[in-house]
């Protein structure tokens, strides 16, 4: 009765009038939906921030490619993702992260991509940074010194000063 050859004749009017649809027609839809398969599961959400109590002492070093907010006490380094410095902590070493933000105690040295300080923010040390916002009322003794990359340490920026240290005499 149909054939495919009416179907795809220039000038005829396909499944759509008063003939029913060929066989093969229902499958055509399936098709795209096997190619165009995604999984139903979400991908991976991002794990939430690791919280350190406000009753917590700990003495070490922290690393993590994760999110930290820290309401005890550190007597360490710390590098993480995020850093995130509660009003009741106190940290004694250094801490880097990508975004720090400090509403309690840092004595040491802070590394970041962006550093913020809060109005509860105290910090001791020097701050190195991409970009700093200090709020009114945060309490801050040391330099600030804005870098491209202040996440990098030790070697590469002693490399990248020692030739500009022997270019300044070339040019003066």
């Amino acid at each position: 009765m149909f054939s495919k050859s009416k179907i795809n004749e220039p000038g005829s009017k396909g499944p759509e009038g008063d003939k029913p649809a060929p066989a093969a027609a229902p499958e055509m839809p399936s098709a795209p939906r096997q190619t165009d398969y995604k999984p139903s599961a979400p991908p991976k959400a991002k794990p939430p921030a690791s919280v350190l109590s406000s009753d917590l002492h700990i003495t070490g070093n922290l690393k993590t490619s994760g999110d930290i907010q820290v309401e005890g006490t550190v007597e360490g380094d710390i590098r993480a993702h995020l850093l995130t410095i509660g009003e009741t902590a106190t940290i004694k070493g250094e801490v880097t992260a990508d975004d720090v933000v400090v509403n309690g105690r840092i004595v040491g040295r802070v590394r970041g991509l962006k550093v913020r300080l809060t109005a509860t923010a105290r910090v001791e040390g020097d701050i190195i940074h991409k970009t700093i916002a200090i709020e009114s009322g945060a309490h801050f003794e040391g330099s600030v010194q804005r870098q491209e990359d202040p996440l990098t340490q030790g070697r590469k920026p002693g490399a990248a000063a020692a030739p500009a240290a022997a270019a300044k005499p070339a040019e003066g």
